[in-house]
């Protein structure tokens, strides 16, 4: 439960220190005393948005600070453990500070945190009940989720939620898949044709090089014929004298004169070594003339080789030699589109599974709203006839919902029904209800739900507007037997309500020349009798209405 709230410079007040305890505490104070300023206070501490307008005019920042007793809250401890954040098995410390820029920060137990883990962190500790509740009564979201929060099923309804939402993106991913399946089968089909045409032609590494200089070589096999044998003729066969035979002679007329001088000397050493590299160069002439074989069969595959080569490279606007990097590249291309293929069938796997996932939970969440809705009817219903509307009848309609479109909130629409009075059929809250029969049914729907409520602490702010009379004792009682279940923070401008408190917290506006501060006081005995008369009888205090503040306070049940 709260246990400390400090506030600083927030608003109107410059600083403010309150102690709180179990039971039931109630606000009060004139109109635009800052009555509720405490609790927006509160609210920034469980991560409600804040704006520059929050901090108090000239200084530069606002600093909130609240201290919650989780004793008796397994579910916060455990999460500040999951977090790192415990620093006390017993209490947690929220706070948030707002700059005179607008900046906002937020701290569990003296550690930085994200907004929405303040919020979360909230959640579990204190729930607010506004004035402004019966408004939102009227959408049937807030019905789904009252009924959710009365049976139990908020867990699972996000839950439901959370396997809709994997349902319809699966859902979403395997229709584009198909859509590109379907595009893709013609791409398939050419991707394998020429693959097949390529494999079919399996052109070798090096294979268009050798092919097309053995093409140049059957090409002009006359030509190297004739050419080499005139060659061999000119150098050693030729009648008329042959090249070798010239040097031969040139060493013979050499050979003498050798020794006369080294330059002689060395021209006819470089003539003999002209005459070893001829009669090397005829014999290999020779061999290859010996070896050399003119096949026409296999020029003509040849030359079909290449033309099966070059066709396919035109086909494709590339060049011969880019073949093979074509190849890889179709690999490539059709392996991915059959991965693509194997993932549609993946995600209809997954969709399946999650179908049978979903339908599994929300049939699950749709029995407990089932059985919940009639005992929430049922109590609601005795509620709003102790809250003044003796005929009135609430009912809660189920409407279903088509599970193919997985829808997030689960199977049925949920809403409130009622009959305010007896003989006249429920009909929707908007068409039926007044404004005073509306502030009851969200009174008593408020109460109801929060009797299964497993947060400690619930603050209720300004609810009973718009109910007076001996209703307002009512739900003076009905507080009050909250506030003896956990802890409850009223802010109302009902004495009837006012004398129901275990404490009294009284607001007033304190102001000077130069500024305006809102101050809370614990009220002793005496001062709750005078504040609760000034709330019967207005500023001037009478004997009577003294006298009916005792009374109230008095025939408290303690």
């Amino acid at each position: 439960m709260l246990v400390h709230l400090a506030v600083n410079n927030y608003a109107i007040v410059d600083n403010l220190e309150l102690d709180l305890g179990g039971g039931m505490s109630v606000i009060t104070g004139e109109t635009g005393a800052g009555k509720s300023i405490m609790l927006d206070a509160l609210a920034l501490t469980l991560g409600d948005r804040a704006d520059s307008g929050a901090v108090r005019p000239g200084s530069d920042k606002a600093d909130i600070l609240a201290t919650f007793d989780i004793s008796d809250i397994p579910e916060a401890r455990q999460w500040l453990d999951e977090r790192d954040l415990t620093q006390d098995d017993e209490q947690v410390i929220l706070r948030r500070v707002i700059t005179a820029e607008g900046r906002s920060r937020g701290y569990i137990n003296g550690s930085p945190c994200p907004q929405q883990d303040l919020r979360a962190l909230g959640e579990m500790l204190i729930d607010i009940h506004s004035q402004h509740e019966h408004q939102s009564l009227l959408k049937t979201e807030t019905h789904r989720r009252l009924l959710d929060e009365y049976a139990g099923a908020g867990e699972l309804a996000r839950q439901v939620q959370l396997a809709a939402q994997r349902c319809r993106q699966t859902e979403k991913a395997l229709l584009q898949a198909s859509r590109q399946s379907e595009e893709q089968s013609a791409r398939q089909q050419l991707l394998t044709y020429q693959l097949d045409e390529l494999d079919n032609l399996s052109l070798q590494d090096g294979e268009l090089d050798e092919l097309e200089n053995e093409q140049r070589q059957l090409a002009s096999a006359d030509q190297i014929l004739h050419s080499c044998q005139q060659v061999i003729n000119i150098c050693s066969e030729n009648d008329a004298g042959s090249v070798l035979e010239a040097l031969t002679a040139s060493l013979q007329r050499l050979d003498g004169f050798k020794n006369h001088s080294s330059q002689l000397g060395e021209a006819s050493d470089l003539i003999a070594s002209a005459q070893i590299q001829i009669e090397e160069a005829v014999g290999e002439l020779t061999r290859y003339l010996d070896h050399f074989e003119a096949d026409p069969e296999r020029q003509q595959y040849v030359e079909e080789r290449l033309s099966a080569i070059f066709e396919l490279a035109r086909k494709h606007r590339i060049q011969p030699a880019e073949l093979p990097v074509l190849q890889q590249q179709l690999i490539d291309e059709l392996e991915g589109q059959q991965q693509q293929a194997a993932d549609a069938e993946r995600l209809q796997e997954e969709l399946t599974a999650y179908q049978a996932h979903y339908r599994q939970l929300s049939e699950k969440l749709s029995a407990q709203r089932n059985k919940g809705a009639s005992k929430l009817a049922k109590a609601v219903t005795q509620e709003i006839q102790r809250l003044g509307m003796p005929g009135g009848r609430i009912e809660l309609q189920l409407t279903p919902l088509d599970a193919d479109s997985y829808p997030v909130t689960g199977l049925e629409n949920v809403e409130f029904l009622v009959s305010a009075n007896p003989g006249q059929p429920a009909k929707s809250l908007a068409k039926v209800a007044s404004g005073g029969e509306l502030s009851r049914i969200s009174l008593g729907i408020q109460v109801i739900t929060a009797q299964t409520s497993r947060v400690p602490t619930l603050v209720f702010d300004e609810v009973d507007v718009g109910i007076g009379g001996p209703t307002a004792e009512i739900v003076g009682q009905l507080l009050r037997q909250l506030g003896a279940r956990g802890q409850v923070l009223t802010v109302t401008h009902l004495p009837q309500v006012a004398a129901q408190g275990h404490q009294h917290l009284f607001v007033r506006k304190q102001q000077t020349r130069s500024s305006t501060r809102t101050c809370i006081d614990q009220l002793d005995t005496e001062a709750r009798i005078q504040e609760v008369a000034r709330m019967l009888g207005g500023i001037d205090l009478t004997d009577e209405s003294l006298a009916h503040a005792r009374k109230l306070l008095s025939t408290t049940a303690d």
